[in-house]
């Protein structure tokens, strides 16, 4: 199995445990950042850069899931073209 497999596996595990805890989250810390990792909650944070400094550290490259709490999931439509963005332009 893939390293991609693999993570993809496991972040659909952190959103399972996301979900199941989604609405306490959402009474105490809506609007704050996630951090799930191995199906538990590691921590809630005021901004992404903290969250995501926080899941680096800890985790290297994942799988982890960071999410703002209360926050729609994203959903593009299938007809939306895909472009990288590349740094050097």
């Amino acid at each position: 199995m893939s390293d991609e497999t693999q993570a993809a596996i496991g972040l659909k595990g952190e959103m399972v445990a996301y979900e199941q805890m989604r609405e306490g989250l959402e009474l105490e810390h809506f609007g704050e950042w996630v951090v799930v990792h191995g199906g538990k909650l590691i921590g809630t944070y005021e901004d992404f850069q903290e969250a995501a400094g926080t899941a680096v550290e800890r985790f290297g490259r994942g799988p982890y899931l960071l999410k703002r709490i209360g926050e729609p999931p994203l959903r593009l439509p299938a007809s939306l073209p895909y472009r990288p963005v590349r740094a050097d332009g």
